[in-house]
C-alpha cells in the first residue's frame, strides 16, 4: 500500500474506531486521559507496523487488541514508557483474541453507552457534556463540534478541556449508572445521541453529504437507551425520530453523491422496515400518554413525512401545527427555522419568509448555513430570484461541506437564469 493510501486508511480508521477503542480502554484503565493517550499510542503502533507489513485483514480487531495490550502494559509497568512503540511494533497481537462480531455487537456497545453516561455526568454543564461526548464518542473535530453547536471553535475547545479537568478532579469513573441514577442524565444523553445522528444525517464538513456510520451508531445507542428506559416517552420519541429519519438515508444522496432534498426524493427507496419501527414507537408513546415532549413532537413530524406516499400528499398544515407546539417548549432558533419551512409549504412562501426574517438578526444563527438556504428557497418560491441568489451564495460561503456548497452554488446559478429571463 502506498504511503498516501495508508495515511487515508488510518485517518478513516481513527475517525471510526477511536471512540470504540477509547470506550473499551476507559473500562480497563478507569480514567479518560489515560484511555485517550493509549488509543493514540495504538494508532502510532499501527503506523509503524503497517507501513512495513501492510494493513491486516481485521484492522479494527488489531487496534483493539493492541490497545488492550498497551493498557495491560501500562497497568503492569506504569513508570516504564520508553521504547513502548518499538515493543508493540515488534509484537504480533493475536487478532483472533477479540471477535469482530463481539466488538461491534457485544459488550463494546455497553462500553460506548457507558462512555456517554460518563461524559454526561451531572457535574458537567449541559453544553460541556454534549461537546465532550461528541469529541469522544463520535471522533468529531473541535471545528465540527463547534458547527454543531453554532459556537466559536475556541469556545468549544475550552469547554472540552474544562470538562475533562472537572471529571478528573472529581474522580469520576467509567460506569453505566443504575436505574436510580439514570433519569438525572437521560436528557443530556438523548441530546448527544441525536447530535451524533444529525452529524451523520447531514455532515457539517467533508466531501460526503451523509455519514451512514454515525447514523448507525446513533441508532444502536438509541435502541440500547430505549431498552434501558422502556417507559420513558422522550427516549422512545428520540428513537422513533431517528428510525424514521434514517429510513430516508439512501434516498438523500444522488448517483454522484449530491444531496437530494426531501421533496425530490424517490420514496420507493425509503427503508420500510425502519419506518415501521418508528411508527410502532409512536403508537407506544401514545399508549404511554407522552406525546407532547420535544422528541415525541419531532417524531410526529417525521411520521407525517413517512406516511405521505408522495411529496404532494404531505400534510403540511399538521406539520406546521406540530412545529408551533415545538417552538413553545424549546425556544430554539433552529426549530423556528424549520417551522418557517413548514409554514411556507402550508401557507405560501411569503408566510414562511415572515418567520425567517427575524432570525437573520439572531446572533446564534449568523454562521448557520441553513438559514440563508431556507431564506433562498422561500424567496425563490415567492419569485424574488435575485434575492434568492444572494441567499444561496451566502449559504455556499458558510458551509464547510463540499456537496452542500455545490448545491447552493447550483441553485444560485438557476436563480440568476430566472432573474435574467424576467428582466
Amino acid at each position: 500500500m502506498e504511503a498516501g493510501d495508508l495515511d487515508a486508511t488510518l485517518a478513516t480508521l481513527w475517525r471510526v474506531e477511536s471512540p470504540r477503542v477509547v470506550a473499551r480502554l476507559v473500562r480497563l484503565v478507569g480514567d479518560l486521559d489515560t484511555a485517550e493517550e493509549l488509543a493514540q499510542d495504538a494508532f502510532v503502533a499501527a503506523i509503524e507496523k503497517w507501513r512495513h507489513e501492510g494493513v491486516p485483514g481485521n484492522p479494527a480487531g488489531w487496534l483493539n487488541t493492541t490497545a488492550r495490550f498497551l493498557a495491560v502494559d501500562r497497568i503492569r509497568r506504569r513508570d516504564t514508557k520508553r521504547h513502548k512503540y518499538r515493543l508493540v511494533a515488534a509484537t504480533t497481537p493475536r487478532s483472533t483474541e477479540l471477535d469482530i462480531g463481539q466488538i461491534v455487537d457485544g459488550d463494546l456497545a455497553d462500553d460506548l453507552l457507558g462512555l456517554i453516561f460518563m461524559s454526561c455526568h451531572p457535574i458537567l454543564s449541559p453544553d460541556a457534556r454534549s461537546a465532550l461526548t461528541l469529541k469522544l464518542v463520535c471522533g468529531l473535530t473541535t471545528g465540527e463540534v463547534a458547527r454543531a453547536f453554532l459556537a466559536p471553535e475556541a469556545t468549544i475547545a475550552q469547554r472540552v478541556v474544562r470538562a475533562k479537568r472537572t471529571l478528573a478532579a472529581a474522580d469520576i469513573r467509567f460506569e453505566l449508572p443504575g436505574p436510580a441514577e439514570r433519569p438525572a442524565r437521560l436528557a443530556a444523553v438523548r441530546e448527544v445521541v441525536y447530535l451524533v445522528f444529525n452529524e451523520g444525517y447531514s455532515a457539517t464538513s467533508g466531501d460526503s453529504w451523509v455519514r451512514p456510520e454515525l447514523c448507525s451508531e446513533a441508532l444502536r445507542l438509541g435502541r440500547m437507551l430505549a431498552s434501558l428506559t422502556p417507559d420513558d416517552t422522550e427516549t422512545l420519541g428520540l428513537l422513533a425520530l431517528i428510525e424514521l429519519q434514517a429510513s430516508r438515508l439512501t434516498a438523500r444522496v444522488g448517483p454522484q453523491g449530491d444531496p437530494v432534498l426531501l421533496m425530490d426524493q424517490d420514496r420507493t427507496r425509503w427503508d420500510r422496515l425502519l419506518i415501521q419501527r418508528g411508527l410502532a414507537l409512536i403508537e407506544q408513546i401514545h399508549r404511554l400518554r407522552g406525546t407532547v415532549g420535544p422528541y415525541a413532537l419531532q417524531a410526529a413530524i417525521a411520521a407525517c413525512h413517512a406516511r405521505a406516499a408522495t411529496a404532494a400528499d404531505t400534510d403540511w398544515p399538521r406539520i406546521a401545527a406540530l412545529y408551533d407546539g415545538l417552538v413553545q417548549i424549546t425556544s430554539s432558533p433552529v426549530v423556528e427555522l424549520n417551522r418557517a419551512v413548514a409554514i411556507g409549504r402550508a401557507f405560501g412562501p411569503q408566510a414562511g419568509l415572515d418567520v425567517v426574517r427575524p432570525l437573520l438578526d439572531h446572533p446564534a444563527m449568523r454562521g448557520y448555513h441553513l438559514l440563508p438556504a431556507v431564506a433562498g428557497d422561500l424567496s425563490c418560491g415567492a419569485g424574488n430570484h435575485e434575492e434568492a441568489r444572494q441567499y444561496f451564495l451566502s449559504s455556499a460561503a458558510l458551509t464547510a461541506n463540499t456537496q452542500q456548497r455545490r448545491t447552493m452554488q447550483r441553485r444560485a446559478a438557476d436563480c440568476a437564469t430566472h432573474h435574467a429571463g424576467s428582466t
